[in-house]
């Protein structure tokens, strides 16, 4: 199987990140080149560009962004059958293979690039003021959108504790409002502190936001967080182990087609990347990847 792998923008030391990656693949016998990717829009010209070289897919090498970013690529340019995308963790961390039980380390992900196992998973895309964006991890609306778009702000030598760090910062001062959410099946308002829209099971470096999520069933697991401030401490807790969806401030279902609104506008992120506010747009594109596993 022929790949091109694609380094995130945003790698501190591409020059050694692409060495140490390329030789991962090479031990693994992975037939692989690793592009560099100077922005997003080049990361964009580097997926067109692997399927006009005629590589059967497409390896992102990063974290949740770096990984969403690449799917939205591949999925942006309308492909007639689902595109391959594998993944090798790298820079913050991938939570996303955390699903599929691929280990965090590049010589380990970087052996189930091997043989011909690959996951048919769903992925979604969210339409809003900022424009379209494809993601396959989670979208996070509220308090933890905002706590990823005062990361971007964080030095990121405190790698992957940057995301926690700027939640307990944000958390303080961000007040509940009023949330209406419109599925295709039933109608929820509620005044909140946050709402997950997920697709994997782990984000915000393991965190088993959705452990009852799977990439086969066409829907995203829903999560609104109606808790007060002081209620989201333990809840974040409890969330490590899965356990905070016994708490009865959370409320969780499962929908294909979501509007949300908010009395106040909410920031957004997916996969790690802030992208604007409510309102909002969210449909599931029903295996829409294959998952190279």
């Amino acid at each position: 199987m022929n790949w091109i792998g694609i380094l995130n923008p945003g790698a501190r030391d591409a020059a050694r990140a692409r060495t140490r990656a390329t030789e991962a693949l090479r031990s693994a016998g992975v037939e692989a080149e690793v592009r560099v990717s100077e922005s997003p829009e080049h990361l964009r010209t580097l997926v067109a560009g692997a399927a006009a070289a005629g590589a059967d897919g497409v390896i992102a090498i990063g974290g949740d962004g770096t990984v969403s970013m690449v799917a939205d690529a591949l999925l942006s340019a309308g492909p007639a059958e689902p595109p391959l995308l594998g993944i090798l963790p790298a820079g913050s961390g991938c939570d996303f293979i955390r699903t599929f039980g691929i280990p965090q380390d590049l010589e380990g992900a970087a052996r189930h690039l091997t043989g011909n196992s690959t996951y048919l998973a769903d992925a979604a895309v969210v339409e809003g003021s900022f424009g379209r964006r494809h993601f396959v991890n989670a979208a996070d609306l509220g308090v933890l959108g905002a706590a990823v778009k005062r990361a971007e702000g964080l030095t990121r030598r405190l790698g992957d504790a940057r995301y926690l760090a700027a939640f307990w910062l944000v958390l303080p001062a961000f007040r509940r409002t009023g949330v209406r959410i419109v599925t295709e099946r039933r109608s929820v308002e509620a005044r909140a502190l946050a709402v997950v829209l997920a697709n994997g099971q782990f984000f915000g470096t393991n965190l088993n936001i959705a452990p009852k999520a799977t990439l086969v069933d066409g829907v995203l697991d829903v999560q609104v967080f109606s808790c007060s401030r002081v209620q989201a401490i333990p809840i974040v807790r409890q969330a490590r182990r899965g356990l905070h969806l016994r708490h009865p401030a959370v409320t969780r279902f499962s929908a294909a087609e979501i509007e949300i609104t908010t009395e106040r506008p909410w920031p957004i992120e997916v996969d790690g990347d802030y992208l604007g506010e409510t309102p909002v747009r969210v449909r599931v594109l029903p295996g829409a990847l294959r998952i190279k596993i």
